[in-house]
């Protein structure tokens, strides 16, 4: 166990995905709660991010992934032009097997007692409702119900960002914004992946998806007869004339076994921390496929969020979401005009905001 608490110290204070303002460790035997919060910087604002909730196989696990999720919140908002800094908390457990009223009501007095330095919302695992009442007892809490002053579900505008950030790709790469006539493969069809599918059967895309939750699936074809379905996501990103992949589940997805085996052009989806480690966004740009980085075109659903603390308005969220477009388009052409993989040139450009700010 010393060598993995190590191991988590060193990625905190010593390594490149370090470098994180606080870490809080939480707890509430009565109720049951064991949670992570980690701010990773709060150099344009508080530090805004959701809470996953998730059986993690141990607690350094846990950790990690609240750094990891953390930093990243850092740079996504960063690129959304919010004045927020990063921050991500993750509950342990099976949200299915443990999740009660009495956890999410400690959890609330956990964020209550930052002061403000944190804002959460909904992740994995944790919905509306569940911010709903996580908000009884904090009033930094966004991702709210439309009755309890919220926007509601985030998801939707999230969906959008992210085909925002296809129709960037498809004009980078093929000259006209439009998915027409295209392949796009979407493995995770949950809250985010049918508003996405919804985008692109409008817009003309030929669409393939998979989904571990059968439910999830049959909720597509079911609205959507025209789309294919494939056995697993090993089949879909092996899908003959996939022209884009658009991962929506879980984090990881392009990895040294996965991007060898892609036959899209072109990657761009909802997931966080798609790149399983550094080092993959070079493995992507050699194969010749082009990254949409994910933090960059998944920030629809924290721009709503973040629009929550001074009175939501829908519209005013959706004009900025579509702002991701062109968002997009900048990095591509950054990363172009430096010779790098469009990661590295969003990475640039959130730390130059995130310098710029901490100067002020």
């Amino acid at each position: 166990m010393t060598d993995v608490t190590d191991g988590v110290l060193h990625t905190l204070f010593h390594s490149e995905q370090g470098g994180h303002e606080q870490v809080v460790l939480c707890q509430d035997r009565a109720s049951g709660l064991k949670a992570v919060i980690a701010l990773h910087s709060t150099a344009l604002g508080p530090a805004l991010g959701g809470t996953r909730f998730y059986p993690y196989a141990t607690e350094a696990e846990a950790v990690l992934d609240a750094l990891n999720l953390s930093r990243g919140m850092s740079y996504k908002n960063a690129l959304a032009g919010l004045e927020h800094g990063g921050g991500k908390a993750v509950i342990i457990g099976d949200p299915e097997q443990i999740k009660t009223e009495e956890l999410l009501l400690a959890y609330g007095r956990m964020v209550a007692s930052l002061g403000g330095r944190y804002v959460t919302a909904c992740d994995v695992g944790t919905y509306v409702a569940d911010m709903d009442v996580v908000a009884r007892e904090c009033r930094w809490t966004t991702g709210r119900s439309p009755e309890n002053g919220g926007a509601g579900d985030s998801s939707v505008l999230t969906a959008f960002g992210v085909f925002q950030g296809m129709r960037a790709s498809a004009q980078h790469l093929w000259g006209d914004p439009t998915l027409r006539g295209r392949t796009v493969g979407v493995a995770g069809v949950g809250k985010v992946g049918h508003y996405l599918v919804e985008h692109l059967v409008k817009d003309g895309a030929e669409v393939v998806v998979t989904d571990v939750r059968e439910e999830s699936v049959r909720r597509i074809t079911d609205a959507y007869p025209q789309v294919r379905v494939a056995v697993d996501t090993d089949a879909l990103i092996r899908t003959e004339g996939l022209d884009i992949y658009a991962p929506c589940a879980l984090g990881g997805a392009l990895n040294d076994d996965t991007v060898p085996a892609l036959t899209a052009k072109v990657v761009c989806g909802a997931a966080n921390n798609q790149l399983a480690h550094p080092g993959v966004e070079k493995d992507l740009a050699e194969r010749g496929i082009l990254y949409a980085p994910d933090y960059v075109v998944n920030a629809g659903g924290v721009i709503q969020v973040a629009d929550e603390l001074n009175g939501f308005d829908f519209d005013r969220c959706k004009a900025k979401a579509t702002k991701i477009f062109d968002t997009t388009l900048a990095i591509f052409a950054r990363a172009k005009e430096d010779g790098i993989p469009p990661a590295a040139a969003a990475d640039r450009i959130a730390e130059q905001r995130m310098a710029e700010a901490r100067r002020r």
